[in-house]
């Protein structure tokens, strides 16, 4: 469904950057900012990313904002869509796998990262799911984002024996995580979650750093494994 709201921006004739910028200024507030600002080649739109990470149009003269899904009908594309998924991707190599455990299946050439919270239902349904992955390591980031007793459980879970065994026996089987006490990463991981705006669980990355946001089948959650990893080898020839 397509959604889409237009607001007046006053600026008129063609618009600059500086007078987008002032005008748009005036219209967000104080909460929020322009993290970049350019001009596109739909029609000299402006596009404007957002420090909350949504991205709004202004029309060339800059007397118009545009805010929901910009669609190209010649190509019948989702511009914006495109544009968030580019914004949203990672550089795999900047996270520090060593703050996540592992959950390895088959022969684990495949790579699956996850941020989740213990007390997440998706998340549970997911790690339902992920018992029928084949040849995938995941790494789990616990971030304890949902319930009071997550950052608990969390802890407990990272400071097991066994975590990838206490993990599951609490998302698969509801057995509770022994209470343990040991150094965690889990503030860093919180804080990892607030830099690339994970605000929902469960939020996974793939091989070549494209995210996926909330539960998804596992047919669905296969094949973009199978074509992220097809996409980071092809990065990695060039």
């Amino acid at each position: 469904m397509l959604v889409a709201t237009l607001a007046t921006v006053s600026v008129g004739v063609r618009a600059g950057e500086a007078e987008v910028r002032t005008s748009l200024g005036g219209i967000l507030g104080e909460q929020t900012t322009i993290s970049s600002l350019s001009r596109t080649n739909h029609g000299g739109m402006w596009e404007a990313v957002l420090s909350n990470g949504d991205i709004v149009y202004v029309d060339d003269k800059g007397d118009f904002l545009l805010t929901g899904n910009l669609f190209d009908l010649k190509n019948k594309r989702n511009v914006t869509a495109e544009r968030e998924a580019e914004l949203n991707r990672v550089n795999i190599a900047e996270l520090s796998l060593k703050q996540a455990f592992k959950l390895v299946r088959g022969n684990g050439k495949r790579t699956l990262i996850t941020f989740e919270d213990p007390n997440c239902g998706y998340c549970k349904k997911l790690a339902q799911d992920l018992r029928s992955l084949k040849d995938a390591t995941v790494y789990v980031f616990l971030i304890p984002i949902l319930s009071p007793d997550s950052a608990d459980k969390a802890r407990n879970i990272w400071c097991a024996k066994d975590r990838a065994a206490t993990w599951d026996a609490w998302m698969l089987e509801g057995k509770v995580p022994a209470k343990a006490e040991c150094s965690t990463p889990i503030a860093s991981n919180t804080e990892l979650a607030r830099k690339y705006r994970i605000s929902g669980t469960p939020t996974m990355f793939l091989a070549d750093g494209s995210r996926l946001g909330g539960y998804l089948p596992l047919a669905d959650l296969d094949r973009m494994i199978n074509e992220a990893e097809v996409r980071a080898k092809g990065v990695a020839k060039k």
